[in-house]
């Protein structure tokens, strides 16, 4: 079948409309649907009523579902499903993880070797005005680059750092020495080939890249700067203004994302993370530092 689709605000990302996520789909409409999820990098899904593990269901018609690394943050009914809000239970616990602060551009998971590269996030309460999300597309950002740029960055890597991003979260956090047990630094190349295209993709994430293998701590700074703020132009980014019952996703490999701050308005979402097949999609492939 044929998605009846728009286009958002002149942005990459497109709204598919017609859809009903609890319902059984034919293998035909998820495969148009992974393609057109490929091409734009965002996807949604507008006035959607889904169970935990309807959101799962759905998620994993596109591959395998991964748990978080934050198990803290998963919900107690689905352990494939996490859980952001600023709201607390009856006994005063924090529900889920990233409270009411402002998130800066990132990459989710890339901190570890092979990251989640498919992500659902299903907005269950949600502010009527403001909290929007943004994603920043990072292969329109590489085409943009000038040759220049593009040679000296093809054969670099970065470093990851999980303790440098949990140190920018609000709410409770893990010790230092359980943060480096659990997720030590690993490496990722800063340019990566899709596999069915050739076309060519930045791979950042400013809030945990800690460094460039080889290059001085403020070389290396000024370039991460550099290219994130490159690849966060306006040109680049879609603005997402949540309304309840929104189902987005989006390609975690080629997107970075951020959040605007809460505050104390009441907001829960609910996400899955999704291992997208290797030969169909751009997946980073790092190492540890120490290897």
């Amino acid at each position: 079948m044929t998605f009846d689709t728009k286009t958002i605000g002149g942005s990459f990302a497109r709204e598919v409309r017609g859809f009903s996520l609890w319902q059984p789909m034919e293998k035909s409409q998820i495969e148009e649907l992974r393609r057109l999820w490929k091409a734009c990098g965002v996807i949604v899904f507008r006035r959607q009523s889904l169970s935990e593990d309807e959101l799962a269901d759905f998620s994993q018609r596109f591959g395998e579902l991964e748990e978080h690394p934050r198990s803290d943050w998963n919900s107690t009914g689905n352990n494939n499903i996490v859980v952001l809000s600023n709201l607390r239970n009856f006994a005063g616990k924090e529900i889920g993880g990233l409270g009411s602060g402002e998130i800066a551009w990132h990459s989710d998971q890339s901190y570890k070797i092979r990251p989640g590269t498919g992500a659902v996030l299903y907005g269950v309460e949600v502010p009527k005005d403001g909290a929007a999300t943004f994603f920043a597309n990072l292969r329109l950002a590489y085409e943009a680059l000038s040759a220049e740029t593009k040679l000296q960055i093809e054969s670099l890597l970065a470093t990851y750092d999980y303790a440098q991003r949990a140190a920018s979260y609000s709410g409770a956090q893990p010790d230092l020495e359980t943060i480096r047990k659990k997720f030590p630094i690993v490496t990722h190349r800063l340019v990566y080939a899709d596999p069915v295209t050739g076309n060519k993709s930045l791979y950042l994430d400013p809030l945990t890249m800690s460094g460039i293998v080889g290059w001085p701590d403020a070389k290396a700074r000024e370039l991460i700067e550099q290219l994130a703020g490159h690849a966060t132009r306006p040109e680049f980014v879609y603005r997402h203004d949540w309304q309840v019952g929104d189902v987005i996703m989006w390609d975690n490999a080629t997107m970075l994302h951020r959040r605007d701050p809460v505050g104390e308005r009441p907001r829960m979402l609910k996400r899955t993370t999704i291992s997208l097949p290797s030969k169909l999609h751009v997946i980073p492939e790092g190492a540890l530092l120490s290897a």
